[in-house]
């Protein structure tokens, strides 16, 4: 197979590229195997991960005031640190899907995104003290 001068002085030799032999080939198809199994496992792992923590509650406690209102506001932040200590489940702050703070006291139902297209919801208690 005749390798033009490109790729033969640049791509090979900084390992950008490879010969597309029928060895390389197979070891692409093995590694996509490897990828898609890995992707339907974590995909899996998230769903039971959604039905253990569907219908939960947090409690989260916030200091507030003689009329009530809180001060500050419940976060993403306090809600993934009251997962993580409650439930034992880690989950990123960022995958809180939090539209604004919450700013009173109640129940508020929070969804978690675990994955892609797999979205988890919680009950998040929100008490004055």
């Amino acid at each position: 197979m005749q390798q033009t001068g490109y790729a033969r002085n640049f791509l090979f030799p900084k390992g950008l590229a490879v010969l597309a032999d029928n060895g390389n080939l197979n070891n692409l198809k093995a590694k996509n195997d490897a990828k898609i199994a890995q992707k339907k496992r974590d995909l899996e792992e998230a769903e039971k991960m959604a039905d253990n923590l569907k219908d939960k509650t947090i409690t989260i406690e916030v200091k507030s005031g003689n009329n009530g209102k809180l001060f500050g506001g419940v976060t993403s932040k306090e809600i993934s640190e009251s997962l993580k200590k409650q439930l034992k489940v880690d989950i990123d702050k960022k995958k809180v899907l939090l539209n604004e703070v919450i700013k009173q006291e109640g129940i508020f139902k929070v969804d978690l995104k675990l994955q892609e297209g797999v979205v988890a919801r919680v009950n998040v208690h929100v008490k004055a003290v």
